[in-house]
């Protein structure tokens, strides 16, 4: 250990003679103690005046990004592209990479369609993986792995492989997440496959898994029944003893009519599904439509509208923005494409607006949303939307304030891709956009947001397009870590990571 030194005495640069402290011309006297107190009294009324505002506060910090570490986890995961994205990188899995208790783990399908898992120590590059008994029925990207945590037991569930169709359950032994340091990670911990959740047969066209860790203890679990243009958003809640549905929370009816034509159904796809610190459950959304009379063209895209509702009961009541029900879950009355005040941003079926994007709160409950489309200035009808959102394509920041305003803000920076981008915040509310390819974009709390330049241009990282972020690890210990898969071709696998950013402490 090296001893630190002591300085040297200060040397009066006219003679270079060493001079003590409180000695020689213009050293400061020494007080009396009657002195003291004076002084101390007249410190104290000046502070006291008007005016006197004392040591301004430190400035919070603006966002910035310093990578940690970049651990390729897999040299050969699975590949191959399906609806423009890869089934081990889709930005609606919640969650395909989770930190819990100062461990991490992650989940993707290796290249013989293996589901695995791996597990490492926060800090540490030393990823465990242990394999499933399963392997991916279907070359479709929409059939991801997600997992969650049961606070109330301690165990890891996970959902994988399904989409529109049946699902595949595991649950892993209890307490092998509370304790990970004492427990081994094994794979007779994790249980076996089910096809129904201990029993619990939800619906026949399941899709979208995203484990929601509840207020109280309870994990809960949202899907979709049906499929896409005609289904409807449900949910279901394990409290430890089991689990149990709670119901379907959004309708698949009535009549949207566009400029062009007429859709009797649709389905809502949810930007996410997450709670506040305040126990609020936050959802942003657009709706897609069942028939496509509703565009200008064929090959768009007829989603529209970016909405977003509340529910303060656990998801069990819906209200919009303003606080009115709009909904219940399980009853007769749900969400619907109609309800009053449920449009944060307004958005025709012309522009390839983007389904299943992401949200986040800031540090006062305060929802964010990322959305993103083909703005107007580059032409009011998307005919091949992957080809205009890839030359064309924005992203928005999308906000609602203390006020109940809602605020919009383009990210200069293209997409330059079809696919999706994932919103987080540091400890100090400073925004970050993790746009496809793995870029990353910042906005600082202190401008409201609207400062949003680039940080991180991804250019070494061969990433394939979107990032599945670890949305849990952040409020633990500060550090942006999102899984990534690197390009190839054909279905040639290619490597998958996981990499660290530290963000201002």
């Amino acid at each position: 250990m090296t001893t630190p030194r002591t300085p040297r005495a200060a040397r009066t640069p006219a003679t270079g003679r060493t001079r003590r402290a409180g000695h020689g011309p213009g050293a400061p006297r020494t007080l009396t103690p009657a002195t003291a107190l004076l002084a101390g009294a007249l410190l104290a009324a000046a502070t006291a005046l008007p005016g006197f505002a004392g040591p301004a506060p430190a400035a919070a910090p603006g966002p910035s990004v310093t990578l940690i570490s970049d651990t390729r986890l897999d040299d050969r995961a699975l590949y191959f592209v399906s609806y423009n994205g890869l089934v081990n990188n889709n930005s609606f899995q919640k969650n395909g990479i989770l930190t819990h208790r100062g461990h991490q783990y992650a989940a993707w399908y290796t290249a013989d369609r293996s589901a695995v898992i791996a597990r490492r120590a926060l800090g540490t590059t030393d990823w465990r993986t242990l394999t499933l008994d399963h392997r991916l029925t279907t070359d479709d990207s929409h059939n991801v792995i997600s997992m969650g945590v049961s606070a109330a037991d301690g165990r890891l569930h996970i959902l994988m492989d399904s989409h529109s169709d049946g699902l595949h359950y595991v649950k892993s032994e209890a307490g092998l997440m509370n304790e990970p340091a004492e427990r081994a990670w094994r794979r007779d911990a994790l249980g076996p496959v089910q096809t129904s959740l201990d029993g619990l047969r939800l619906t026949e066209q399941f899709t979208y898994p995203q484990f929601v860790a509840a207020p109280g203890g309870a994990l809960q679990l949202s899907y979709r029944a049906g499929v896409s243009g005609n289904g409807r958003n449900g949910l279901a809640e394990y409290d430890g003893g089991g689990w149990r549905a709670l119901g379907e929370w959004t309708g698949s009816t009535g009549t949207y009519t566009s400029e062009h034509g007429s859709s009797t159904t649709r389905n809502m796809y949810l930007h996410g599904i997450d709670y506040s610190a305040d126990g609020t459950l936050h959802v942003f959304y657009t709706w897609r439509e069942g028939n496509s009379a509703v565009m200008c063209a064929g090959g768009g895209l007829t989603n529209h509208d970016t909405g977003y509702v509340r529910s303060t009961d656990r998801g069990r009541t819906w209200r919009n923005a303003a606080g009115t029900v709009v909904g219940t879950t399980g009853g007769g009355d749900r969400v619907a494409v109609g309800d009053p005040g449920t449009v944060a941003d307004p958005l025709g079926p012309d522009h390839a607006l983007m389904n299943q994007e992401s949200q986040a709160t800031d540090s006062r409950n305060l929802p964010h949303a990322i959305i993103s489309y083909v703005p107007g200035r580059f032409g009011q009808c998307t005919t091949d939307y992957v080809r205009d959102r890839v030359n064309n394509g924005r992203a928005f920041h999308v906000r609602r304030d203390a006020a109940g305003a809602w605020h919009k803000t383009e990210i200069p920076e293209p997409l330059r891709s079809s696919q999706r981008t994932k919103l987080a915040f540091d400890r100090h509310d400073n925004a970050y956009a993790i746009l496809p390819f793995g870029r990353i974009a910042a906005a600082s709390a202190a401008s409201g947001w609207t400062d949003w330049k680039l940080l991180y241009d991804a250019s070494g990282l061969n990433a394939f397009g979107e990032v599945v972020l670890d949305e849990t690890r952040l409020a633990q210990d500060g550090v942006l870590s999102f899984l990534y898969q690197e390009r190839s071709t054909g279905t040639t696998p290619s490597p998958v990571h996981v990499i660290d950013f530290a963000l201002p402490g």
